[in-house]
């Protein structure tokens, strides 16, 4: 990862102000937020903190109590393993696992080199390929615990 600073665009901004009297603005404007960088940027959180006129921590409560919101940006390739009801009575489970295990990463992690994401999904509508995962919107369908390092190989060599 670059390491570099995120800074508010000007869309933002005038999001933030056009929502800031608004009630039930603060999930709103961290969809917003989320929509424009890929993920919650410290340097963003913090700002948008201080134009809702909110505390930090109410900021960060939301963002760590539902799951869709993420606080480190997703990886190039974006592993998104299927935990639906079908996926995971299959395995599902086993096979998000191994790619953790593979990886180096947890869920809703990125690899220290920026190429992989994990991250638990609820149904991706391939049931009868389960358990199945996606990665950058490609299918991966009948997956077992073995067949992950294949997968992560396949993107690897992609670059």
């Amino acid at each position: 990862m670059s390491g570099k600073l995120e800074t508010m665009t000007p869309e933002l901004k005038a999001f933030i102000e056009e929502w800031k009297t608004k009630p039930g603005n603060l999930i709103m404007v961290l969809h917003r937020v989320q929509q424009t960088y890929g993920y919650i940027p410290r340097e963003i959180a913090i700002e948008t903190a201080q134009l809702l006129e909110v505390p930090l921590a109410k900021i960060y409560g939301v963002i760590t109590f539902y799951n869709f919101f993420r606080l480190q940006k997703a990886g190039k390739y974006n592993i998104q393993v299927c935990l639906g009801t079908a996926c995971y009575l299959r395995g599902g489970d086993d096979v998000i696992k191994e790619f953790e295990k593979q990886l180096g990463v947890g869920v809703n992690a990125t690899t220290p080199d920026g190429l992989f994401s994990v991250e638990a999904v609820r149904c991706i509508g391939c049931c009868g390929l389960a358990p199945a995962t996606v990665v950058n919107g490609e299918v991966h369908g009948k997956l077992e615990a073995k067949d992950v390092a294949k997968v992560i190989e396949k993107y690897r060599a992609m670059g």
